[in-house]
């Protein structure tokens, strides 16, 4: 249970399109430019545009539920908290926006004593809000979405992504991407797990599963899939902690099947040659 009440819910969900929206027009603004591009690590980059979306996002965040702690992919997180946390990625899918590939949004949640209460996703260059509230449903630019109802995993379209540490780790998802592509109708790498977890929530895609992601990455994607009808845990089919560490995300119809799948071993031979 919320310690929001309703209205405070409405004001907070206003509050976090507002603040995805003030993001999203940065994005668009910059869309063309060059940017200043560091490196986190070999594959994790951050531009100044990440900072600018996340400084607007807190600005309006913070007008609109002021006392909330914060974790923010860009900035010091604060987890302490045990009452209301906003959770956010300014820019979710750096890497495809340094290259002017058109898949990237920002990721809004709030969450309430460790659990999500609200999520918003958007897109800027489709213009396309998603947001959820528990139990009361999700929805894509005010209409109410639904997952998909695909019941044959051979009938199935997925996502996924790799780790930025994928030349460090041992465990790096494509022996699993392997395996899907050659069971299902095609498994696609987008580059942000925001965007692939709304695709999933509204039926453009069946499923989704990636590794070793954080919070900001998953967490108001991973609502909205659920407020749509749909199903979210670990690889395992264990309950989701909301870290990101592991996520399995699927129109629940077909989560036995996708979990029994990715505790295969590929046939590395058709697989890497």
């Amino acid at each position: 249970m919320s310690s929001l009440d309703r209205f405070e819910l409405e004001r907070a969900l206003d509050v976090a399109k507002e603040a995805a929206r003030r993001a999203g027009e940065l994005q668009r603004a910059g869309m063309r430019r060059a940017h200043q591009v560091e490196f986190k690590g070999a594959f994790n980059l951050v531009t100044e545009v990440d900072r600018q979306c996340e400084r607007a996002i807190l600005e309006t965040l913070q007008r609109g539920v002021p006392g909330a702690a914060v974790l923010a992919e860009e900035s010091r997180p604060d987890t302490r908290s045990e009452g209301l946390l906003w959770v956010i990625d300014p820019l979710d899918g750096t890497t495809n926006y340094t290259h002017g590939y058109p898949f990237f949004c920002s990721s809004i949640a709030l969450m309430d004593k460790g659990r999500p209460v609200i999520g918003v996703v958007y897109d800027p260059l489709r213009d396309e809000m998603f947001s959820a509230v528990r139990g009361r449903g999700a929805w894509q630019n005010g209409e109410h979405i639904r997952a998909s109802q695909t019941r044959e995993l051979e009938r199935a379209l997925l996502a996924t992504g790799f780790p930025y540490d994928r030349r460090e780790q041992p465990d790096t998802n494509l022996d699993r991407f392997c395996l899907l592509s050659l069971r299902t109708r095609g498994v696609r790498r987008g580059g942000s797990a925001a965007m692939d977890l709304c695709m999933t929530a509204c039926g453009r895609l069946d499923g989704y599963w990636e590794i070793r992601l954080c919070p900001w990455d998953v967490v108001a994607g991973a609502l909205i899939v659920e407020e749509a009808g749909g199903k979210i845990t670990d690889l395992s089919g264990r309950p989701y902690d909301w870290s990101g560490a592991e996520t399995l995300a699927s129109n629940g119809l077909l989560h036995p099947v996708l979990i029994e799948a990715l505790a295969e071993k590929a046939p590395h031979g058709r697989c890497f040659g």
